[in-house]
């Protein structure tokens, strides 16, 4: 057999050993364990001081919440907008959570919108003021343009996630009713015009004082859902068909 074929014919030589990954610095893990622990505190803490001072709440005044100085708020976030970016994070995640929850426990596709709205509604009531701090950026994290209605990252993120989840409720209520848009049809634009519509009346509902004008959240949803399924239609109707004038909501 020639030498050639002595070579094909051996195993390959077993590669040299390579030195083993060095272990982790116990000392290093367990600080960024702590500093981890730590920031989740700092971030529990801001969110009741927003909570019970409001969005506009100082560094110092929710440091004084917190019970510690404002220096140790700024090394883990940097300044004010570091901390609104975390506490927003959290609290968006947490919604999120929540929503999906609402709708993956629904029996059908309506059930499970209204389930969403009227989660979104009962927690965006629930602390208004870190809803207020968590969907929104300080004026100094503006665009350059100045423009307004900027929304944070996570926001926006949530946004299309859950316009995701709503495009498949919103499919499987059409094809309940017998109808199959086609893919290029403008019914797929629904989803995000949707969320504008809860966005808005929901942050509209919450700016609006306690009292008899102001529906219960339950309400609400069930009117939203109606809106954005079946629109005005049977919310007012004329009196007569020769009278323009609308009837007022009874329901």
């Amino acid at each position: 057999m020639n030498t050639a074929a002595q070579g094909q014919d051996r195993l390959p030589a077993p590669a040299s050993p390579t030195a083993a990954p060095a272990a982790p610095d116990g000392r290093s893990t367990r600080w960024d364990q702590h500093r981890q622990q730590r920031r989740s505190a700092l971030i529990r803490a801001a969110r009741n001081a927003v909570h019970d001072l409001g969005p506009q709440a100082s560094m110092d005044e929710i440091a004084a919440h917190a019970g510690t100085s404002k220096s140790v708020f700024y090394r883990y976030f940097g300044d004010k907008n570091g901390l609104q970016v975390a506490v927003g994070q959290r609290a968006i995640e947490f919604m999120e959570r929540e929503l999906l929850a609402a709708a993956e426990t629904s029996d059908n596709a309506l059930d499970g919108l209204y389930a969403m709205v009227s989660v979104y509604l009962r927690l965006a009531e629930s602390s208004p003021h870190v809803y207020a701090f968590s969907t929104r950026l300080p004026p100094e994290a503006t665009d350059a343009a100045g423009q307004d209605g900027v929304q944070p990252a996570a926001m926006a993120d949530f946004s299309d996630r859950i316009a995701a989840v709503m495009d498949v409720h919103f499919r499987a209520y059409l094809r309940q009713q017998g109808r199959e848009p086609s893919e290029g049809s403008p019914t797929w634009y629904w989803p995000r015009a949707a969320i504008g519509m809860v966005r808005s009346a929901g942050e509209t509902w919450l700016a609006a004082p306690p009292g008899p004008g102001r529906p219960e959240a339950d309400r609400l949803a069930r009117k939203i859902t109606a809106w954005l399924t079946t629109g005005l239609a049977g919310t007012y109707a004329p009196l007569d068909s020769s009278s323009p004038t609308p009837r007022q909501e009874t329901s």
